[in-house]
């Protein structure tokens, strides 16, 4: 209880961002509205240990190279004399802060002497993702594309839960898990599936606020908040039927209510 109720708390944009953003004006959604950079955005609180900051993107724009970029940072954003113009390399090299930009795959950061382990079979079905002692309902997490004539084309990456990481309605979320020694991990999530550390020895005694970058080919993203419990029956229902049909399109021919149906389809 105490996770979500600070988890709907945070699941904002700070007030303090780059010169080119504009928040909507509930603070969960911010778009880049010129030019490719100046797109910073933090949370408008520190994270909590385990809890993930998540964003949907929502709008692309062409004729830009890169992606949108998330990490961390121990930097508390109203303290910046001035917003760097990029994550990348700007205010990494502020220090004690970790962004990576987002592609279509990361790989795990190894610890000293030891090879990077294989990523952990990704159960789409299992309505839990499990990062360290952290649980996280995944459905969430999970970016869909909408339905549409030819929507079938995409069912095996339905099916999976694996959207391109960095296609519209994708999302990404960032978080830290605390070690024994007291350090942290800094785990990055990409439609549901952990993409392992990427960034090791993170001073998890101080605040860590999630880092945003809406840069060049991201123009808009939104936050979406994470309630972290049981699923819901909704929930539930909609694995179950998603499981059972040939592609998403066939949806439309049960006998079910339309908010379902839709539910089911794209949410």
């Amino acid at each position: 209880a105490a996770m979500a109720a600070r988890c709907r708390l945070a699941a904002r944009f700070h007030r303090v961002h780059g010169a080119n953003v504009r928040l909507d004006a509930s603070g969960t959604r911010a778009t880049r509205v010129e030019s490719f950079a100046n797109g910073l955005c933090f949370s408008r609180e520190p994270l909590a240990p385990g809890q993930i900051f998540l964003v949907e993107i929502e709008e692309k724009e062409g004729g830009w190279c890169g992606h949108l970029r998330v990490g961390l940072t121990a930097h508390d954003p109203q303290g910046l004399a001035v917003v760097p113009e990029y994550s990348l390399p700007d205010l990494v090299n502020m220090g004690d802060t970790w962004v990576f930009a987002i592609t279509r795959s990361h790989n795990r950061v190894a610890a000293d002497g030891e090879e990077a382990p294989a990523r952990a079979r990704c159960r789409p079905w299992e309505p839990f993702l499990l990062i360290e002692q952290v649980r996280i309902p995944r459905d969430v997490l999970v970016g869909r594309s909408r339905p549409c004539r030819y929507s079938h084309i995409l069912d095996d990456l339905y099916r999976t839960n694996v959207l391109p990481a960095t296609a519209r309605r994708s999302r990404i979320g960032v978080l830290y898990a605390p070690q024994p020694d007291g350090t942290a991990d800094m785990h990055i999530v990409i439609n549901g599936e952990d993409m392992g550390p990427s960034a090791r020895g993170l001073p998890a005694a101080r605040p860590l606020y999630a880092v945003v970058d809406v840069f060049a080919s991201t123009k808009s993203v939104r936050v979406i908040p994470v309630e972290y419990g049981l699923p819901s029956l909704q929930t539930l229902c909609r694995l179950v039927i998603q499981k059972h049909i040939v592609h998403r399109l066939a949806i439309d021919g049960l006998d079910l209510p339309p908010p379902l149906k839709s539910f089911c389809q794209h949410e």
